[in-house]
């Protein structure tokens, strides 16, 4: 078989432009294919080839070159490497436009990835299909606020993620606040119950609908929640991989993943994060395109489990070409 050449899409308009060309730095770094960088600037631009690359080694692209859609010949390419985390790539739009061109690409589908990025949509689905999720209302921008718990309580944009948005409300009074800030973000946001004695335990699933589940890790740290600097800051969170789970529990949180990836439709791969609080588990959120950054905890979840850096990307980049024959 000739060795597909990989076309990987990172930076994007929203913000998490940063982020995802440090991922993106990851996987051009241990592709085991030939490999091409296309940039999205963050005024939607796109900046190609070299230039493409100085924005790689800037970590940032404020504009670029060439509107959409770029001069590139797509037909060079076997499989497209979406990495543009959150708003204008994981939510669908860029699927949509590589679906419309009938090239493979890596990671969900429109619907799924359209799905899992909205907050209050997928809690609605998986609810829905009894999987355990945290109490939450949804609002859109103008609308009166009516939260039917006490505080603490966490106000999030409905589709941002890297925890983009998010405050920790302890009292009523610093709501409008909050929701201000969300919608800073998105028109609609989610109001969710702040659990007591929270772990964070997240794993990874890798396959198209049926996957396979990763060993389970715990994220800690102490701040007062996981938010954009102590994802992205070395040496801010703890990543214990395995977590120190009793069997049982590692067990359901590998099946309850399972379970949530093929009832969202997913394919290629995603990273599904829970709360354990009190001796319940809780879903919390599904990640179709995960980080691939020096701190994220997606790709050490597979290597724990024996599968390298460029083994998991050529995993990833055979799952593509799959889900499309």
């Amino acid at each position: 078989m000739v060795p597909p050449k990989v076309l990987v899409v990172a930076g994007g308009r929203g913000p998490e432009h940063e982020v995802s060309l440090s991922s993106a730095e990851g996987v051009l770094r241990f592709m085991p294919f030939p490999t091409e960088l296309a940039v999205i600037a963050k005024d939607g631009r796109w900046l190609l080839g070299e230039r493409a690359l100085e924005a790689l080694a800037a970590k940032a692209a404020p504009s670029g070159d060439h509107p959409f859609p770029p001069p590139l010949d797509w037909e060079a390419y076997g499989v497209v490497f979406p990495l543009v985390h959150g708003r204008y790539g994981e939510d669908g739009t860029l699927q949509g436009f590589l679906e419309l061109l009938g090239k493979p690409y890596v990671g969900a589908g429109v619907a799924a990835s359209a799905l899992s990025m909205d907050k209050d949509l997928s809690k609605r689905v998986l609810a829905q299909a009894g999987i355990p999720v945290v109490p939450w209302v949804a609002l859109y921008r103008g609308e009166t606020p009516l939260v039917p718990f006490e505080p603490p309580f966490f106000v999030k944009p409905a589709n941002t993620g890297s925890s983009i948005g998010i405050s920790r409300v302890e009292r009523y009074a610093d709501l409008e606040g909050a929701l201000e800030e969300a919608f800073r973000h998105d028109e609609k946001a989610v109001v969710e119950k702040a659990l007591p004695g929270v772990r964070e335990l997240e794993v990874g699933v890798l396959g198209n609908l049926r996957g396979e589940a990763s060993p389970v890790g715990e994220v800690r740290y102490q701040a007062p929640f996981y938010d954009y600097e102590t994802k992205y800051t070395p040496g801010r969170a703890e990543l214990l991989i395995p977590a120190p789970l009793d069997p049982g529990t590692e067990e359901t949180v590998q099946e309850t993943a399972l379970k949530a990836y093929r009832l969202l439709g997913l394919k290629g791969m995603a990273r599904v994060d829970f709360f354990l609080s009190e001796g319940e588990l809780y879903l919390n959120e599904v990640n179709t395109i995960p980080g691939f950054t020096p701190t994220s905890m997606f790709p050490r979840l597979f290597a724990a489990k024996g599968l390298s850096f460029p083994g998991l990307l050529r995993r990833l980049v055979e799952l593509a070409l799959e889900s499309l024959a």
